[in-house]
């Protein structure tokens, strides 16, 4: 059985964490801002011959195996002396907001402590995973590795055959089956648009960007789901994919979530000021809480349900894998918001929290209509004024969740079995179809 333990969680690494966590335990080096070829080179020969009786020690290449041309040696630099690679951050001045990853090189500078690690803001580099601050967000990404799966592993047979019977399904049950792959297949684009091209810039965390990349492939993935059951049943591609702006209840949620993305998106936005620290908050509350935590779950039920009913099971399964990826996703995006307001206490004002909880209500509003709109009457055992308590139900875990009181007194979840969609010990899967563990190497546990 492949052992799939991380190499880094070991206990002596647990221990050198925790003296890490003391700044007087590492004493950081001064920077070498101009030292020569070298000097470096000295600095190295008085270090002596690397130790060769330290199991697990990298090999030691030598750092400097071709010689230095002229023109690509180290300089330093020069005011006046015209440069051929201009310096993007001229001396005494920073860009704005936390590191990027990309700042130009700094040799000899000092070794990143994990005191010097933030989730915004932050200067340390950003291109040295460890030492780790955030060991939430590392585990996170490893239990997202061990969760991969993919749409051709699930069988579609027994949706084709029933979507092609003109008895299999009724026209209402059709609909909900037509209108959730509408809403999902641009939805999860419009995800990872907002991860790729709008929040992995501003998190200045590597630990968190790891899991961002993991959730970004995973959100290409629900898209190949979809197309996967689209394809299958033979449904018309060009109407099923433009829905998002052909049908107004999959129209507002889009164009709600839209503007947030297009605010952080944009290449003169940087964080580093509390108004434009709110800005990154708030769009973080915007899909992880509403887009993800809120918009999501009517689709869901519908589509589950109807598995449980022994119907579309393949499309069913698709969405319970997807559904247990996007908790994940939730969860990781609240704790990242959590993070961001113990290390900026001073964003979580009365007024800002007033508007995240305008926001909320008015995500239950939009939802509530999506639900009227893909079932106008009764079907399954489900009904929209059922969804109307759920989503409120919903909605009040999201508030406490961040720390917002709960909007909607005396509201119960009249859907109880998703708690045993979302329960990862089951060996079998929920709609029977087959046995499965959704999980690699047999690692994740979750007492």
């Amino acid at each position: 059985m492949l052992n799939w333990d991380d190499p880094l969680a070991t206990p002596a690494r647990k221990q050198d964490r925790s003296k890490a966590q003391t700044p007087e335990a590492i004493p950081r080096s001064a920077p070498l801002p101009h030292a020569s070829g070298d000097q470096l080179q000295d600095t190295a020969d008085r270090a002596g011959p690397p130790r060769t009786d330290i199991a697990g020690r990298a090999p030691v290449v030598d750092s400097n195996p071709i010689a230095i041309q002229p023109d690509l040696a180290l300089r330093e630099f020069s005011p006046g002396v015209d440069d051929s690679t201009p310096d993007r951050h001229p001396p005494g001045q920073t860009a704005a907001g936390g590191a990027t990853g990309l700042e130009d090189l700094e040799m000899g500078a000092g070794r990143v402590r994990v005191d010097d690690k933030r989730i915004i803001n932050c200067r340390a580099d950003l291109n040295q995973l460890v030492p780790f601050k955030y060991d939430w967000a590392w585990q996170k990404y490893l239990d997202a590795c061990a969760n991969h799966w993919m749409p051709q592993e699930i069988s579609m047979n027994a949706d084709i055959a029933l979507w092609k019977d003109p008895n299999g399904l009724t026209r209402d049950e059709r609909t909900i089956i037509q209108r959730n792959l509408g809403f999902f297949s641009t939805a999860d684009s419009l995800v990872a648009n907002n991860l790729v091209l709008a929040v992995y810039r501003h998190i200045s965390n590597p630990e968190c960007r790891q899991y961002l990349l993991r959730q970004a492939f995973e959100e290409a993935l629900h898209t190949h789901a979809y197309q996967y059951a689209i394809e299958s049943l033979g449904l018309d591609k060009g109407k099923i994919f433009n829905m998002y702006r052909e049908v107004p209840a999959v129209a507002r949620k889009a164009k709600w979530a839209l503007p947030y993305t297009q605010c952080l998106a944009d290449p003169h936005f940087t964080t580093g000021t509390p108004e434009n620290d709110r800005k990154l908050l708030r769009e973080l509350v915007a899909f992880y809480v509403i887009f993800e935590g809120i918009f999501f779950y009517v689709g869901f039920v519908q589509v589950l349900s109807m598995g449980r009913r022994n119907k579309m099971t393949g499309t069913a399964e698709q969405f319970q894998y997807i559904l247990r990826d996007e908790s994940m996703h939730m969860n990781f995006g609240i704790d990242v918001i959590n993070q961001i307001k113990i290390e900026n206490l001073h964003l979580w004002t009365a007024d800002f929290k007033q508007e995240l909880v305008h926001m909320i209500r008015e995500a239950v509003q939009l939802e509530s209509q999506y639900a009227h709109d893909t079932m106008p009457r009764g079907v399954l055992g489900l009904n929209a004024p059922l969804f109307d308590e759920y989503l409120k139900f919903i909605a009040n875990r999201r508030c406490t969740q961040i720390g917002l009181p709960e909007q909607y007194r005396g509201v119960t979840n009249p859907f109880p079995w998703m708690s045993e969609v979302l329960d990862l010990k089951k060996e079998k899967n929920f709609f029977e179809t087959r046995v499965t563990e959704y999980r690699t190497g047999g690692t994740l546990t979750w007492d």
